[in-house]
């Protein structure tokens, strides 16, 4: 790696440090409102020595994956047997017009009174907004899949559905599907505090908490944390899809 390209990137993120640090010290905005960096690390630490960081940690990963792999799971199910199969398109495709366009939020009043203020509720709001994401991806791979390919499986005697499943669309389907789960990696981050705003226990909680005694050092800590993970995650990810995707290489 040339040293510019490693040293404009922390170039930049010093500036918005910078900015940042410069903008309530100097008073144009309340440091109520907008802590700056300096502040961030004893509030860390405050938590931290509280356990109530880990603990916030523990509970939203739990509810985090168990959301991610259900919605991806039933996404790309789906959407390979929808793509794969014209009549279960049509079948679905005025449930999925209809039900679509509804933000996951919407689905925060059922979750309540189908699961109550419990973690099942959290997972069954991560799980609906990465579901549609991962469901579209899965369907498109599978339908865009080259048609020569499926004429060269039955030439080679490959002509039900299980074995054209296995032996074609899933192999040339697999990097679009790869792609929509990514998406879904950083959705389902996003749907992590919608799911947990009304009280399930985790990062989006005590954000709230903290929101509402105006601690917004607290507030910067666990947007911080969320960023973290999720640029954790990403990156174990792009490894395994690396790896999955070597045959390409």
């Amino acid at each position: 790696m040339k040293p510019l390209n490693l040293l404009l990137p922390l170039a930049g993120l010093a500036a918005f440090l910078g900015l940042w640090e410069a903008v309530p010290q100097l008073g144009l905005v309340n440091a109520a409102f907008l802590p700056p960096p300096s502040v961030l690390p004893a509030a860390f630490w405050r938590e931290l020595a509280s356990g109530a960081w880990l603990e916030a940690i523990r509970s939203s990963l739990g509810h985090y994956t168990t959301g991610l792999v259900t919605g991806s799971a039933l996404g790309v199910g789906l959407g390979v047997v929808t793509g794969m199969y014209r009549p279960m398109e049509s079948l679905t495709s005025w449930v999925v017009r209809l039900l679509r366009p509804i933000p996951g939020l919407a689905w925060v009043p059922f979750a309540i009174i189908w699961f109550g203020v419990a973690p099942s509720a959290a997972v069954f709001i991560i799980a609906i907004g990465v579901f549609w994401i991962v469901y579209f991806a899965a369907h498109g791979a599978v339908r865009h899949v080259d048609r020569d390919l499926i004429e060269v499986a039955d030439a080679f005697g490959f002509r039900s559905g299980p074995e054209r499943l296995i032996k074609v669309l899933l192999p040339a389907a697999t990097p679009g599907i790869l792609v929509g789960l990514r998406t879904a990696i950083g959705q389902a981050w996003m749907a992590v505090v919608a799911a947990e705003i009304f009280g399930v226990a985790g990062l989006g909680q005590r954000m709230m908490q903290a929101s509402s005694l105006l601690a917004t050092d607290i507030v910067v800590v666990y947007m911080l944390t969320m960023a973290g993970l999720y640029g954790l995650l990403d990156t174990a990810f792009v490894a395994l899809q690396g790896w999955l995707l070597r045959w390409r290489a």
